[in-house]
């Protein structure tokens, strides 16, 4: 096995929040609507607030820009991040699974809900369809994911 999987999770998590970067602007309730501009904004606002040491105030952001476009895979994988931080796993889980919904072709997102599935919610067959999906989304072959498979699948059997 090459590296943790929480030392993989964290990479994951600066590579997310690097991709957050292009966004901007100001917090506002969110709405029944779904508003992508000014779930960008919130993004943004999110990923400054993350950098400036402010993980509620990006929990926050972030939550709202969900609301008002869930359909945005960075924003959903960097809050169910923060939610994994502040142990609450069961959300964290419902939150990925909706981002799922919406971006079913983001293999982070399967790759993280597999993580909190196996290491804290201890829900072997739920950790091993979403690093099986992963795998199959993902451009290059990851050793250490192919070995965390074939366990699983020992372990189930």
């Amino acid at each position: 096995m090459m590296g943790s999987r929480s030392d993989i999770c964290a990479l994951l998590f600066g590579v997310c929040l690097a991709m957050v970067a292009g966004c901007s602007g100001p917090v506002v309730k969110p709405q029944a609507q779904v508003d992508p501009a000014l779930a960008a904004t919130l993004a943004e606002q999110g990923r400054q607030a993350l950098e400036q040491g402010h993980a509620g105030a990006a929990k926050r952001a972030w939550r709202q820009a969900v609301e008002l476009n869930p359909a945005d895979p960075v924003v959903v994988n960097n809050l169910a991040l923060l939610l994994v931080e502040d142990r609450s796993f069961v959300e964290a889980t419902s939150l990925l699974e909706r981002g799922l919904e919406h971006s079913p072709r983001v293999a982070e997102l399967h790759y993280n809900l597999a993580v909190i599935a196996e290491l804290y919610l201890l829900d072997l067959q739920k950790a091993l369809v979403h690093y099986q999906r992963y795998r199959e989304l993902s451009e290059a072959e990851d050793q250490a994911v192919a070995g965390w498979i074939a366990d699983l699948e020992r372990r189930l059997d």
